[in-house]
């Protein structure tokens, strides 16, 4: 589709919802021509948990992507097991890095060491790319708190160089949002969490964060590296400060 009729469609889908909740946003999206086919793409982190329950809910047969770098902490792969079945997600999709490109590029598995944007781009962002093939957008869990350069963030915005949507049901929440319906609706935390670590990726480059922190502080600690490379601006990856 032209990127003025994507624009058009964006503009109209932000206009039709700009009071909606956060839930109604994912109901009405999941439902709207205009919005196209949508799969959600989901971590299983420290906050995905609101996400995942609100799709659950409402048309618990969406897509939900999971990406599997093969390097996750075994507390996130049993804590997607069990959310999973707890919210009886009925169309979870896996996916990982083709072995051919993981033999070829990272066959000792420790690019990560030497370089961690090329280890993200093949063992996550890649695969994503591959995923998302026959969808026109995604639902993503940003918020406008967790940057200064998503202080406007809309329910609906285009995705530069892919040609999709892409869907913020939650980016009006604060983080007290997120504790609240977590807490009303009973729903289980990462087990993590409880450990210190508040943002939650692949275990070689996550660690526990101290009280005073910035919760992010613990993903590629030390490093100028923020993101993982799984958002595009411009037609490249976003590097630093965004979060799926």
């Amino acid at each position: 589709m032209p990127q003025s009729d994507l624009a058009t469609r964006v503009s109209a889908l932000n206009q039709r919802y700009r009071h909606h909740s956060g839930i109604s946003v994912i109901e009405h999206a999941l439902r709207d021509p205009e919005a196209g086919k949508l799969a959600l793409v989901s971590s299983f982190g420290a906050e995905s948990v609101v996400l995942l329950h609100m799709v659950s809910v409402t048309r618990a047969a969406t897509p939900v992507i999971f990406i599997d770098t093969k390097m996750l902490f075994t507390e996130t792969l049993v804590y997607q097991q069990e959310l999973a079945e707890r919210l009886a997600l009925r169309d979870l999709r896996i996916i990982r890095a083709a072995p051919g490109e993981m033999a070829a590029e990272d066959p000792y598995s420790t690019l990560h060491q030497r370089d961690t944007d090329a280890c993200c781009a093949l063992r996550k962002a890649a695969p994503l790319q591959s995923a998302l093939i026959g969808f026109d957008g995604w639902i993503t869990g940003r918020k406008r708190y967790q940057s200064g350069t998503r202080a406007a963030l809309d329910f609906f915005e285009i995705e530069e160089g892919t040609g999709r949507i892409k869907v913020n049901p939650l980016a009006h929440w604060t983080p007290e949002d997120m504790q609240t319906y977590m807490d009303e609706n009973r729903l289980p935390r990462h087990p993590l969490v409880a450990k210190g670590y508040p943002s939650i990726g692949c275990m070689p480059c996550t660690s526990p964060v101290v009280p005073g922190e910035d919760p992010r502080s613990g993903r590629w600690r030390d490093q100028s590296k923020t993101e993982c490379g799984i958002h595009f601006e411009n037609g490249k990856m976003v590097r630093k400060g965004v979060t799926a």
